[in-house]
Parts: structure tokens; sequence; C-alpha cells
């Protein structure tokens, strides 16, 4: 099946590309962690956590639905 194994190298190729690059990913998830923030700011830790897991639900559907 060359298509689990295609999905198994750029799998393991996002993994070494995180790993060397920290900022690059803290770049890439900073909005979310700033709205997590306001909204815990805001309307308190519950709704914060929320929304941090609708934002995880979200993603990953997002990287699922486009497989």
């Amino acid at each position: 099946m060359a298509g689990d194994e295609l999905d198994r190298v750029r799998a393991k190729s996002a993994l070494a590309v995180a790993r060397q690059h920290p900022g690059m990913v803290l770049f890439l998830v900073s909005p979310a962690v700033i709205a997590v923030a306001a909204v815990w700011w805001l309307a308190g830790a519950g709704w914060a956590g929320l929304l941090l897991v609708a934002l995880v639900l979200a993603g990953g559907a997002g990287v699922l639905l486009k497989r």
C-alpha cells in the first residue's frame, strides 16, 4: 500500500521539521494561544478550555479531511 507509506513519510517529515524549527511552530500556533488567553481573561477558564477543545477538534478535522 503505497498510500500508507507516503502518509508515514509525510508525518515523519513534518515531525522532523517541528523538532528542528520550534520557533516556526510557535509562530504558527500563536494566534490560537492569544485567542485562548483572551477568552480566559474575558470569560473565564471554562470557556477557554472549551475553545481549546474546539480548536484541537477543528485542527484534527482539517488534517483528516485534507487527506
